[in-house]
């Protein structure tokens, strides 16, 4: 499968830009849910583009629409660059501040609010965003009253079935999965024959973590010198294929929930 932006039902159908001012005021907007996708533009290695992230949140969300065609759901355009300061000096990063990320969201935050929208999901496929979005959410939520969701690209599990325990544990950026789903959406960026194998040097039992509940601040420089962290040579299109088809799926479930959650229920 090949990604193309501006093709598929997401960009086709479900691009809230293609719409015109007026279709936009005249439209139902009780249950509709607008998805901002936020990425990055960062380093990912000798092998995959800096668009990565970016890329694969497009991509994602492009198969999640294929089950949600009839569904009150909106695809604004997304975010390419963010939080992604702990890749700072490796060529091709371009990161923003914490303080203009932020700004940039609640501004579109307000203007969906402006345009009488009601639901926003904060989509997110870069792991730098993930603690700044979950604070903005709730900023959001304070600032305008809409209804915010978050959800993050990777938030379901469909690869422990098919990597091994160490990269599931450390393989957190450019490795296996991402190199694979990369492959799957857009293998003409990737330069397989660059692939390397990096793991950070930490104990395999350790309570220490990468990301998660116990975990160290870090600086891509601070645990890997290739750029990456995983096993890159493991990549594969047919796993991508696999890993991108299931999120797809998921990822729509998820978020036609979303589109009918009723906040005011919980509260009676």
């Amino acid at each position: 499968m090949i990604h193309s932006r501006y093709q598929g039902i997401a960009f086709e159908k479900r691009f809230l830009p293609r719409l015109t001012t007026m279709q936009i005021k005249e439209m139902p907007k009780e249950d509709a849910l607008l998805v901002l996708p936020i990425g990055a533009t960062e380093q990912h290695g000798p092998h995959l583009p800096v668009y990565t992230d970016t890329l694969l949140g497009e991509g994602l969300l492009n198969l999640a629409f294929t089950h949600l065609e009839n569904e009150n759901v909106w695809l604004l355009p997304p975010i390419p660059y963010g939080k992604s300061n702990e890749h700072f000096g490796l060529a091709g990063t371009i990161t923003l501040s914490a303080a203009t990320l932020q700004a940039v969201v609640m501004d579109i935050a307000k203007s969906v609010s402006e345009s009488g929208f009601k639901k926003i999901v904060l989509f997110n496929s870069h792991g730098g965003n993930h603690d700044l979005l979950n604070m903005m959410a709730r900023e959001i939520r304070i600032e305008t009253g809409l209804m915010v969701f978050r959800l993050n690209s990777t938030a379901f599990d469909v690869t422990s079935e098919v990597i091994s325990e160490k990269e599931q544990k450390f393989g957190i950026h450019g490795g296996e999965v991402e190199t694979s789903m990369v492959l799957d959406l857009k293998e003409s960026w990737v330069q397989m024959k660059y692939s390397t194998r990096e793991f950070p040097k930490l104990d395999e039992d350790s309570n220490i973590y990468l990301k998660g509940g116990c975990y160290f601040a870090w600086l891509t420089k601070d645990i890997s010198e290739s750029g990456i962290a995983g096993d890159a040579s493991l990549g594969t299109k047919q796993k991508g294929e696999q890993f991108n088809e299931k999120l797809g799926i998921k990822i729509a479930k998820v978020l036609l929930e979303m589109s009918h959650f009723d906040l005011c229920r919980i509260n009676q």
